[in-house]
């Protein structure tokens, strides 16, 4: 099925629906939620996914896990997606939140091909039996390292919020710390209750995955570099492939001239 809401197929006796859709840039689902389990992939270009838990940048070609009535959000920037929604019984993933996912060449195929079958598909048949494959490619994916988890104290979300508008690496925990009015040993403590993860681990999290959309968006990986602060391209794309496991390159759609976009 192509171009059409969850909502309107949600009751169809079959415990996988796949639905395809094409979004204009810069598109926003708001905020929604689905009693079914989504898996989200987006065959072109970027997806930003928010939860009260934190966020996810999805790059091209992978996809996201989005466990049952969890409430989200999604900016699409020049995507075209494929959705399996899966009855929570037929989940073969047991999150009960999101997580990025790696989309296996067997994965993807069986994603193009759902959404070409009938919405009553023969579970016995051949369809079905793809259909149950693309459950055991989903229940075996490797898990991205693509969240940026978000802390539920108010100041610190603020404080974390605004760094993920203006990302900058070489923001330290002292500041952060004054900012706070606590002490830097209180404040290391608090942050890695907060978001399971030291300050440092997450700033560096959070200004890979933050490039990743404006490296699909076309900008130069030097301008990106520069932006958040690394002395040079070459130790932001160390830092990239440490992270992500594979160059910035990968996920870049034009030159890496540093045209100033």
């Amino acid at each position: 099925m192509r171009n059409i809401s969850i909502d309107a197929l949600d009751s169809t006796p079959r415990p996988v629906i796949a639905i395809g859709n094409d979004y204009p840039n810069g598109y926003l689902l708001r905020r929604h939620r689905h009693r079914r389990a989504q898996l989200l992939y987006g065959s072109t270009g970027v997806m930003k996914v928010s939860t009260t838990q934190g966020d996810w940048v999805v790059p091209p070609q992978q996809a996201v896990w989005i466990a049952p009535r969890i409430e989200h959000e999604v900016l699409m920037l020049g995507v075209s997606t494929r959705s399996l929604y899966i009855e929570p019984s037929a989940a073969p993933l047991s999150r009960s939140t999101c997580e990025v996912i790696g989309v296996s060449p067997l994965l993807r195929q069986l994603l193009i091909e759902a959404v070409e079958m009938p919405l009553t598909y023969a579970e016995q048949g051949r369809d079905g039996v793809l259909m149950t494959l693309a459950l055991l490619e989903i229940g075996q994916a490797r898990e991205l390292p693509l969240q940026i988890p978000l802390p539920e104290k108010p100041r610190l979300l603020a404080r974390c919020q605004a760094f993920l508008q203006n990302p900058d690496i070489h923001q330290s925990p002292q500041a952060w710390a004054r900012d706070l009015f606590v002490s830097e040993r209180s404040f290391s403590r608090l942050f890695r209750e907060q978001t399971q993860m030291s300050f440092g681990q997450w700033r560096q999290r959070a200004c890979v995955v933050l490039a990743l959309s404006r490296l699909s968006s076309g900008h130069s990986i030097t301008r990106i570099a520069l932006d958040l602060g690394y002395e040079s391209p070459a130790a932001f794309s160390t830092m990239f492939r440490r992270l992500i496991g594979c160059s910035p390159s990968h996920y870049s759609i034009a030159p890496t001239s540093d045209n100033g976009q």
